[in-house]
């Protein structure tokens, strides 16, 4: 081996690579001579964590900070207990989300976003409501077309109040 400063210098890595690209482990890899994954694309920098969300399956939404993605869940909640069987699931999983809202408003940290517990009575009522229209449905196509119409009212009015309580509090 030459001195350090000399240009003939190898270090003991290169040297690994060398000996070990001249017994042939390098010969006939997976994707050899294929393109790397991402060239071309615009530079990333957390090109490997939306690499590993993806190949995991796992949601963006689990990087946010608590405040959204609670304020997320209370948003999408009409549409989440909708497919619950039971009122009682449906009280189960506002008691639920009510308990995280609270641990959170205990101690907030990141943004701040106006959070407020999900009245379970209203949300019952709101699931009752859904349930309704379509057994309802089976009548003739003017009674159908109505409670349609009633049923996206009364998801405006779960609404309405819920933004109007939010704006009441602050």
């Amino acid at each position: 081996m030459a001195e350090p400063g000399s240009s003939r210098f190898e270090s003991l890595v290169d040297q690994q690579i060398r000996l070990a690209r001249e017994r042939g482990e390098f010969d006939n890899l997976p994707g050899m001579g294929k393109p790397l994954p991402g060239a071309g694309r615009p530079d990333d920098h957390l090109w490997w964590l939306r690499g590993y969300l993806e190949r995991e399956g796992i949601s963006a939404e689990v990087l946010l900070p608590t405040s959204l993605r609670l304020a997320r869940e209370i948003e999408r909640l009409p549409e989440v207990v909708a497919d619950l069987p039971s009122e009682q699931m449906v009280r189960e999983r506002v008691r639920d989300l009510n308990r995280r809202i609270a641990e959170y408003l205990r101690a907030p940290s990141g943004p701040f976003v106006r959070l407020r517990p999900v009245d379970p009575a209203e949300m019952a009522a709101h699931w009752r409501a859904a349930r309704r229209a379509p057994a309802t449905s089976g009548g003739t196509a003017a009674e159908g077309a109505g409670d349609t119409t009633g049923d996206r009212g009364a998801d405006r009015r779960f609404r309405r109040r819920r933004w109007w309580s939010a704006r009441r509090s602050g």
